[in-house]
């Protein structure tokens, strides 16, 4: 029996020196750990009481230097899957979904943005020709923003209910989208080509050109390419 329990206390002495507060589960994997610096790190599991008649639920996943990182699940008090969360630099990004007891609800998609560098290069498409794009350097504000398609679902059939896009935050009209396209190439028959004026760019997106190397990005001055 001593051979056993001698090196659970020498794991248990190396994990309680690392570490400031951590969990044990009952298969000894080592969860819900508070570094020395006071920063939650790997595994963790939490219990969420309910608030105000919202129900309580469960939450899983991984934390790093006190964010989370990754896949998130969410359950009921009952062990129900309700959610599934992405998560990058603390932050909603990528494809989140949502459940009841009968299946898929919502459907939302995100974009985080780095708080280190608010700066990113966005693919822009071309009204006119869907294979085109434009290139370009902007300044994201906020930290998590809408960006992608949003589904909505009937919970009892399943069915797909509602569809809505947002680029950047902002929620894309099908109809406007429409018209500039159809005047877009209405104005190229007629001959008629008009180009925005060229907008000084700031300082700021000047240095993160700068930073990222013009060869790593092969257009970033408004031209399209394919």
């Amino acid at each position: 029996m001593r051979l056993y329990i001698l090196p659970l206390l020498l794991i248990s002495f190396q994990v309680s020196a690392q570490y400031k507060n951590y969990k044990l589960t009952g298969k000894g994997d080592t969860i819900n750990i508070v570094d020395r610096n006071d920063l939650r790190q790997g595994r963790w599991a939490v219990k969420v009481d309910g608030v105000r008649g919202e129900p309580g639920y469960e939450e899983e996943g991984v934390y790093k230097d006190g964010k989370k990182e990754g896949v998130w699940r969410l359950f009921t008090t009952m062990a129900d899957l309700i959610a599934v969360e992405r998560y990058r630099w603390g932050n909603k990004d990528g494809k989140n979904q949502y459940f009841n007891i009968r299946g898929l609800l919502r459907e939302e998609s995100w974009k985080a943005v780095n708080p280190d560098n608010p700066y990113d290069t966005i693919d822009v498409p071309d009204l006119m020709d869907p294979n085109k794009v434009t290139r370009k350097v902007i300044k994201i504000e906020g930290t998590a923003i809408k960006h992608g398609d949003w589904k909505y679902f009937d919970g009892a059939t399943g069915s797909l209910v509602k569809k809505d896009t947002y680029f950047l935050d902002k929620l894309e009209d099908p109809m406007a989208k429409l018209m500039a396209a159809e005047k877009a190439a209405a104005d190229t028959t007629n001959g008629k080509t008009t180009k925005a004026p060229a907008k000084p760019k700031p300082k700021e997106v000047l240095d993160f050109e700068k930073k990222i190397g013009k060869k790593k990005i092969k257009v970033i001055d408004g031209r399209t390419y394919n």
